[in-house]
């Protein structure tokens, strides 16, 4: 009879945990990266009132008779099932899509999380706001020829994200031409003063494309292509506020800078009659031009800048700052520069590489968490890389507050790397995972629970009628 009345009790006891836990996974249901706990029971010891007994010749077995003592809790465990994501737009919000936690810093202590909004504070590091916890990662070092690069090997420290930093200009150094000229069109009859009908026929293009010299300013740098005979174009390199008779055109050797002649900004192309670029050479009247038949055609165009020095040997005429670049035309007897065919000329220049001055305005998260700045220069730079967590047994991390995980004896030891690599999942910038609760099932669960406290105290009720009964045999 005493028996019934403490299983009853260790009924009502446990039941009201397990109601705790539920009431917990309730409250957090809008609660961003919460992970649901969830109550086991096992049964408690048992009095043994008759031990087994193994059969006979004469009888059979005897199973043992035992009385069981309740219930205790057997595990309240966390489940780290996935949340579902909800979007938000905000670029420094963030949800591990798969396996994975967020790792955070606080002085010499480190916590892990799924919660993943963050912000970036007056310092420029990216931090939770709500507490102030600095997200960890790899930020990039720049080497010694100037490339940023993120080492993901190395330890992992706070990331910072410089916004208002200054990218120095880079002068342009390598031009990519493309594209076509029209070998139907005719060619001129005097290359040095076409016509304005050899012009608007096709038989004159230009093509310009902007750079940039060494302190960022922006020329327009123009080459005019002329077809002087068949499948051969002569062209003429221009450069928009430079030091007047300035731009050289060398074909060979690029530390060597053609004769001052009227023509040193000048080059012939030739075609095969495939339209294929066959040759380059420059237009050179006073000596043998340089020529170049083989491998990748290229120019080394040399202009200078005013800079307000004057040059005595020179009449006082403006000397100017030097600045070179390399123009790509394509390979020779191949299709993938400039080419020749009977089809509207599109020539252009499709890439440089020179940009003026910006400052980091704004930055993007990929999916592997490597972190883009993006300058007012239209330029792009690597600035740092998110490192997520895994471990070998994530229901056992324990709950720190603020919804964050701390790793203990049984969770094993973090396994760091960036996301979507060993088995981590990918970053999703622009959403946050919601809670993993599922409110129709906690509602269910609190009905059983409900059900199960109540026959627990019908139990009490009824084993306190029987003693009642017991006292009243004396009267």
């Amino acid at each position: 009879m005493m028996r019934s009345l403490y299983a009853g009790v260790s009924g009502l006891q446990n039941h009201q945990i397990r109601t705790d836990v539920i009431g917990n996974n309730i409250a957090n249901v809008n609660t961003n990266g919460f992970k649901k706990g969830r109550v086991n029971f096992q049964d408690l010891i048992s009095q043994t009132m008759q031990g087994a007994s193994s059969p006979t010749n004469e009888k059979g077995g005897i199973n043992a008779k035992q009385v069981g003592l309740g219930v205790n809790i057997a595990s309240i465990d966390t489940l780290m099932t996935q949340g579902s994501l909800q979007t938000t737009g905000r670029i420094s919000d963030l949800a591990v899509q798969g396996e994975g936690f967020f790792i955070l810093r606080k002085g010499d202590q480190i916590f892990y999380t799924r919660q993943g909004n963050y912000n970036v504070d007056r310092d420029k590091f990216l931090v939770n706001p709500a507490n102030g916890l600095k997200l960890q990662g790899w930020n990039a070092e720049q080497d010694t020829e100037g490339n940023y690069n993120i080492n993901a090997s190395k330890s992992y420290e706070d990331i910072k994200i410089p916004l208002g930093e200054k990218m120095e200009p880079k002068s342009t150094s390598e031009v990519v031409y493309k594209c076509n000229l029209n070998s139907a069109v005719p060619a001129v009859q005097n290359p040095d003063a076409p016509t304005d009908a050899e012009k608007n026929g096709g038989s004159v293009w230009d093509s310009a494309i902007n750079v940039y010299d060494k302190q960022g300013n922006l020329h327009k740098m123009n080459i005019r292509y002329t077809k002087v005979g068949l499948n051969e174009w002569k062209a003429e390199v221009t450069m928009s506020d430079s030091v007047p008779n300035s731009v050289t055109v060398d074909v060979d050797n690029p530390g060597n800078i053609t004769q001052d002649t009227r023509d040193k900004n000048k080059f012939f192309i030739t075609f095969d009659n495939n339209g294929a670029i066959r040759s380059i050479r420059e237009a050179n009247p006073d000596g043998d031009p340089d020529v170049r038949a083989t491998g990748e055609l290229d120019i080394k165009v040399s202009y200078r800048v005013p800079n307000g020095d004057v040059n005595p040997r020179r009449g006082g005429a403006q000397h100017g700052d030097l600045n070179t670049l390399t123009v790509k035309l394509g390979e020779a007897f191949k299709f993938n520069g400039i080419t020749q065919d009977a089809s509207q000329s599109t020539t252009k220049a499709v890439a440089q590489d020179g940009y003026t001055l910006g400052y980091l305005s704004t930055f993007k998260i990929n999916e592997e968490g490597v972190i883009t700045g993006v300058f007012t220069n239209g330029q792009a730079r690597q600035l740092a890389q998110i490192s997520v967590a895994t471990f070998i047994n994530p229901g056992g991390l324990e709950k720190a507050g603020e919804s964050t995980f701390v790793v203990t004896s049984n969770s094993g030891i973090a396994n760091v790397s960036p996301a979507d690599t060993q088995g981590k999942g990918k970053i999703i910038s622009g959403t946050l995972e919601m809670s993993n609760v599922d409110l129709a099932e906690e509602f269910t669960n609190m009905i059983v629970t409900q059900r199960g406290f109540q026959a627990n105290s019908r139990v009490i009720t009824n084993a306190d009628q029987l003693l009642q009964e017991l006292l009243t045999l004396k009267r």
